[in-house]
């Protein structure tokens, strides 16, 4: 059973891959459970999913001891007040049926709320034992400087859109200034690169899939950690299947090159950033 290596930041270790459940509302235990029995040991889930009951209950059908999963939710931008923020924390355990998160992030920016109030509540969550550590997603570079200024506590990671065809050298580069993990979502960009024939050839040379292809890419830039979705059991299993080949410097070059203007995915309009690119 294959095993993600950990990668560290500021006292995390976080799994280079984790099972990801965002847009997918009919989650259900078994599907977290396979994930789990499958190997993984990451678990990304989120109040706006509406998935952290599925995840709880999946955790606890799985077998898996809880200290052994690195469990992520994510605070909503309508939650993002010190009173409702609380609340919203309290709500994700209560659904999720645990005591702590490993991981806690602050799901957008909300440009309405002072991000001192916000980053203040995200800390507070912190000390009380509520999460082991937090971090923050969909934030643009100059947004995560304004969050780590803010915040009393350390970040140890920014949740972001990363995968081939988009270019986002300057914002993992920014985390690895800063010492974050880049968590990424969406690193099969929602399917569109399932069929792209560069990918599909390097594939093809490995004995591997495109999917593998992809995350692998991710993995050997060595501070993002992918989070790939899937409700099918058997592509649940073999998309954790990734550390037993590498890409040489040319394929990960050639990877790099499919970046396009088009490439980002998740970008709603009246909460997203100006991105930095």
């Amino acid at each position: 059973m294959p095993f993600a290596p950990k990668l560290p930041a500021h006292g995390a270790e976080i799994p280079a891959i984790g099972f990801g459940t965002s847009g997918m509302g009919d989650v259900r235990a078994e599907h977290i459970a396979i994930a789990l029995k499958a190997g993984y040991r990451h678990i990304d889930t989120a109040w706006k999913y509406r998935t952290e009951r599925a995840v709880g209950e999946g955790i606890r059908a799985s077998g898996v001891p809880r200290q052994e999963i690195f469990l992520c939710t994510k605070v909503s931008h309508e939650y993002l007040h010190a009173d409702d923020f609380a609340r919203s924390v309290d709500e994700s355990l209560e659904k999720l049926g645990v005591d702590y998160v490993d991981l806690l992030l602050v799901h957008w920016p909300e440009k309405n709320t002072p991000l001192a109030e916000t980053m203040a509540a995200l800390a507070k969550a912190k000390r009380q034992g509520l999460a082991r550590h937090i971090g923050v997603a969909n934030f643009n570079i100059a947004m995560l400087d304004e969050a780590i200024k803010f915040c009393p506590e350390p970040l140890v990671t920014l949740q972001a859109e990363c995968h081939p065809y988009l270019d986002q050298t300057r914002v993992i580069e920014a985390c690895h200034k800063r010492g974050l993990v880049l968590t990424a979502y969406c690193p099969l960009a929602r399917g569109r690169l399932i069929g792209d024939p560069v990918l599909a050839d390097i594939a093809r040379r490995k004995g591997k899939t495109v999917a593998h292809v992809a995350l692998r890419w991710l993995m050997q830039q060595k501070i993002i950690a992918a989070i790939p979705r899937s409700s099918n059991a058997a592509r649940i299993a073999q998309n954790i299947d990734v550390f037993d080949f590498e890409l040489s410097d040319d394929e990960m070059a050639r990877i790099k090159a499919l970046a396009r203007p088009d490439g980002r995915t998740a970008n709603p309009a009246g909460r997203a950033p100006k991105w930095d690119v």
